[in-house]
């Protein structure tokens, strides 16, 4: 496994040539190149960001594009009604539901300051992000 930026991130690529191989570590495949997988760490409120239908995503985003955290205050309640989300299965259900309450107050906290606005607007879109891999059935890393 190839690591970036202290362990942050992990990954993996194919690559068809030797030039690139020699720099990942990685065992050599029969083409001549190395497969390396890409896989993002998240934190815990990042990774508490509910799986919601499209539509319920998008209206997510516009109210956080508008009102700061009132969107992800929204998503919150998802979870109860059986929205997934990738900390579930090591937290349980009320653990995320209070982490997305806690992700909604800070952002409604610091929108003073516009650090809250901005980072409920990427709030937003993470929520559209994942919505439109379920419905496209790609699957999520638990």
């Amino acid at each position: 496994m190839a690591q970036k930026d202290g362990g942050t991130e992990q990954g993996r690529v194919k690559t068809d040539d030797n030039l690139g191989a020699k720099a990942m570590s990685g065992g050599p495949t029969a083409g001549g190149g190395v497969v390396v997988e890409v896989r993002e760490k998240k934190g815990p409120l990042r990774a508490a960001i509910p799986t919601m239908p499209f539509p319920l995503a998008v209206i997510c985003l516009f109210l956080n594009t508008f009102i700061p955290g009132l969107g992800t205050f929204i998503s919150a309640f998802t979870v109860l009604c059986g929205a997934r989300s990738e900390l579930i299965s090591e937290r349980g259900v009320c653990c995320v539901f209070w982490l997305n309450v806690a992700a909604a107050l800070i952002q409604i906290l610091t929108a003073v300051i516009m650090v809250g606005w901005i980072m409920s607007i990427f709030w937003g879109m993470d929520m559209v992000i994942l919505a439109s891999c379920r419905d496209q059935g790609v699957p999520q890393d638990v």
